[in-house]
């Protein structure tokens, strides 16, 4: 399953685990495959360099700047052109479409109610990491 995952369920794996956690395991042992793009991948650095994470990053052990260099080893870099017209009531989400059409993934994951709101974009499905782990459950 090819996978384009929005920064706000990655800041939950890295950070907190639970079920984002699950998706991050999965991609480890090759049950999924993960995409990202420049964008996405500027938006995790600023977000895991935000101040106010600062404790729950350094709770991990690993540095923010390390947390970036192991997911660039997971995910295949794509490179994803700004969608044509705005597609999300927030702007900022549609690097994660745009990203999840160049790739041509299997579904967006994201637990964001702007993204989830749409159900579908191009005939990828926008599911939760709860929804992506079911199917995989036991493994």
């Amino acid at each position: 399953m090819r996978l384009v995952v929005d920064t706000n369920v990655l800041v939950s794996a890295f950070l907190w685990r639970g079920t984002p956690g699950r998706l991050i395991d999965l991609a480890g042992a090759k049950w999924v495959t993960l995409y990202s793009s420049n964008a996405l991948l500027n938006e995790l650095t600023d977000v895991l360099h935000r101040k106010k994470l600062a404790k729950q990053v350094a709770a991990t052990g690993l540095t923010a700047a390390q947390m970036i260099q192991n997911y660039r080893r997971l995910a295949t870099l794509v490179n994803a052109p700004p969608l044509a017209s705005p597609v999300s009531r927030d702007a900022d989400d549609d690097v994660v479409l745009a990203c999840g059409f160049a790739a041509g993934v299997d579904a967006i994951v994201s637990g964001d109610d702007d993204l989830l709101d749409l159900k579908v974009f191009q005939g990828i499905p926008i599911v939760t990491a709860a929804q992506v782990v079911r199917r995989f459950a036991g493994k």
